[in-house]
């Protein structure tokens, strides 16, 4: 309810409609006029458009929800974006509790260093690889897995006449998921060693026992959210992707780096929490997949060059830490300038929050 008393400055929320509004709609909400607004509308759009109607009916609804406001918009509309999406909106209690003892247990863990420990997002399941159209090692049978799986799951998408799969092109372009061998030897070389601990956020990895098992040799200290909490606390959220993934979300968070592996909302989303939250720098690693095509591959190349080049993209990643929203990014990704003052210290989750908005 805190949360909810925080945006009351900027906005009224409710958790219900009054009762004579909606006894206007027969008590039905589905009886509420749905306004079905295009992409990225400018607040014109909304003013000339959706407020007559809302002022007319008293009760509107808006769908789809997603993306629906332009991304260049006033500075003032931009910090309450943020407000609403880092400040006042968080999982619900259930998710909350798990999420927290998980950071909780990861922290004490890691108490030799500090409490601090690495979060990996790795994009390694059974749909994204089929989905990439890379080829890895799994020779004729993974073929077979990935074809099935690619017209299960995107039927005929594949198969239209004229598409051309292209995994070594692929490859070369960075598009291809990292493999959990890759995510392994990337870390190693930057300088990561067999202490580190190293939570791994992901769904169900494709051919699990196979391909995770070197970067588990590599970092033996890894943990998952299947490790890090019981059975019986995950039962209630079997079945759940996005409550599972809210799990993972939490505790990368609070990781002191972040490792993206892939595109994607996950990582954008918390790529920028995690600036907001550090008063604009965040140590994330978002490596250069093209670059990394080119050393993997090469046979010739020998350990202390390929150190050396990691080091280097580990620096570029953390001058890349602190990031300013270019016109064509996203707010959620890239929250300064709009959503932030300076700060001489880091803020975290409580501080104060409108202290550091500019509203």
């Amino acid at each position: 309810m805190e949360r909810l008393k925080s945006l009351g400055k900027h906005v009224q929320v409710v958790r219900e409609l009054p009762d004579d509004i909606l006894q206007q709609f027969d008590n039905n909400i589905s009886n509420i006029v749905n306004l079905r607004v295009k992409a990225w509308s400018s607040p014109a759009h909304y003013l000339k458009k959706v407020l007559p109607q809302l002022l007319e009916m008293r009760a509107v609804r808006i769908a789809p929800f997603s993306n629906r406001l332009a991304q260049s918009v006033p500075s003032k509309i931009q910090g309450l974006r943020c407000f609403a999406n880092f400040g006042a909106l968080r999982f619900s209690e259930p998710i909350r509790t798990l999420a927290e003892s998980m950071v909780d247990r990861m922290v004490k863990h890691s108490s030799q260093s500090g409490g601090k420990y690495v979060s990996v997002h790795l994009r390694f399941e059974e749909d994204m690889v089929a989905f990439s159209c890379c080829e890895y090692d799994g020779g004729a049978e993974e073929k077979r897995e990935m074809d099935i799986a690619r017209e299960r799951s995107w039927r005929g998408k594949f198969k239209r006449k004229h598409r051309i799969i292209k995994p070594g092109a692929n490859r070369v372009d960075g598009r291809c998921p990292l493999t959990p061998l890759e995510v392994g030897m990337m870390l190693r070389g930057m300088g990561f060693d067999n202490t580190t601990l190293v939570y791994v956020a992901a769904g169900k990895i494709y051919k699990e026992q196979k391909y995770m098992a070197p970067l588990k040799q590599m970092f033996p200290r890894l943990q998952t959210k299947d490790t890090l909490a019981t059975p019986e606390e995950l039962a209630q959220f079997k079945g759940h992707s996005s409550r599972l993934a809210a799990l993972d979300y939490t505790v990368c968070l609070h990781s002191e780096v972040f490792v993206t592996t892939q595109g994607g909302n996950f990582p954008h989303f918390l790529m920028g929490h995690r600036r907001y939250m550090y008063g604009g720098h965040s140590k994330t690693i978002k490596p250069d997949k093209r670059r990394l095509a080119l050393l993997f591959d090469n046979p010739n190349i020998r350990w202390e060059v390929f150190k050396q080049q990691m080091k280097d993209m580990l620096r570029h990643s953390d001058q890349k830490g602190t990031g300013v929203k270019k016109a064509s990014e996203s707010l959620y990704t890239f929250p300064m300038p709009d959503c932030m003052c300076k700060q001489v210290e880091p803020k975290n989750e409580n501080a104060n929050i409108g202290k550091t908005m500019k509203l």
